[in-house]
């Protein structure tokens, strides 16, 4: 069964890992959000990219979930004696991989021509693919103003009220046919527990994606990054909260209402089922917090169980 995830962050990463060992090779394509994509140092760096990539690969960082485990920091270091801010960190190994994306791109390849040929040198067995070839910036605004995604992210550390988000570039960006072809074909369709906002939320927001979504036959299950209204990673709970909606994983749900045909949860939000099922999804209840390698592959099979029961 061909299946297709659509990923952002640590927790779609993970379970995109989780995916990638369940299924035989090359019957996962993994659909990434890239509009956290900008540019330091003159090179074009792909953080939700990178951290599915790295993931996939078996070589991320086990504390952070992302950056290459085990790396170093020696380029950083001199940036700083150079009296640069070294505010975004890059490791010695994380850097290789934005020379090298930066040096293709100006070659003239597309992003999805990039990020086949580093997934492919990395040995990743599963298809990877930016949500578009377009440039698209998530723009997130705060009381103080407008701040660049990874400005809020990282430089601010999340500590500003996020009163609205957009996405700058979006209405020129398409689905690439890579992206289109892969959603055609799918068995199952994935929506990892990334915040749905600004992880899973561009994707969606691509012109014709949704209508690519759901022109598909396959089924669709939504994974909440919330337990317990709580995100276990990330911003995602303060976020929703901000912007009107309830963090929890029925306020999830509700945001993919129409979309998806099942909901997996945590059994701590039990008692939210008869809401999720209300709004016309079937509902999985199970433990959704993925510790490790484990986890993530129990997780998985689950998932992928649960998707081929659907609408039988």
């Amino acid at each position: 069964m061909k299946v297709v995830a659509l990923a952002g962050g640590v927790g779609g990463a993970r379970l995109a890992a989780g995916l990638q060992e369940a299924l035989p090779a090359g019957d996962l394509t993994v659909v990434v959000n890239t509009a956290d994509d900008f540019e330091l140092w003159g090179l074009y760096i792909s953080p939700d990219l990178d951290t599915v990539m790295y993931t996939l690969a078996g070589l991320e960082n086990p504390e952070t979930g992302w950056g290459i485990r085990g790396d170093t920091f020696f380029s950083l270091e001199m940036l700083g004696r150079y009296g640069e801010d070294t505010w975004f960190l890059l490791g010695d190994r994380d850097m290789a991989t934005h020379i090298l994306r930066t040096v293709r791109l100006k070659e003239g390849r597309t992003p999805t021509e990039v990020a086949a040929g580093l997934a492919g040198a990395l040995g990743v067995p599963a298809r990877l693919l930016p949500m578009c070839d377009e440039r698209v910036s998530t723009v997130v605004e705060t009381p103080g103003g407008p701040l660049e995604f990874q400005e809020y992210f990282v430089r601010r550390g999340q500590r500003d009220e996020v009163l609205g988000v957009s996405f700058r570039g979006i209405e020129r960006a398409r689905p690439t046919p890579a992206v289109r072809e892969a959603l055609a074909s799918a068995g199952l369709i994935v929506l990892c527990p990334s915040n749905p906002v600004v992880s899973i939320g561009p994707i969606l927001a691509v012109p014709g994606m949704k209508e690519a979504l759901c022109g598909s036959r396959a089924p669709k299950v939504a994974v909440s990054p919330l337990v317990g209204g709580r995100a276990l990673k990330g911003p995602a709970d303060r976020m929703l909260l901000s912007l009107g909606h309830e963090p929890s994983a029925r306020g999830v749900a509700r945001l993919y209402r129409g979309l998806v045909d099942g909901m997996v949860i945590d059994r701590v939000d039990e008692d939210e089922r008869e809401d999720i099922e209300g709004l016309g999804m079937e509902v999985l209840a199970t433990d959704a917090v993925m510790r490790g390698a484990e986890d993530r592959a129990r997780l998985a099979r689950e998932v992928l169980g649960f998707g081929r029961g659907l609408g039988r």
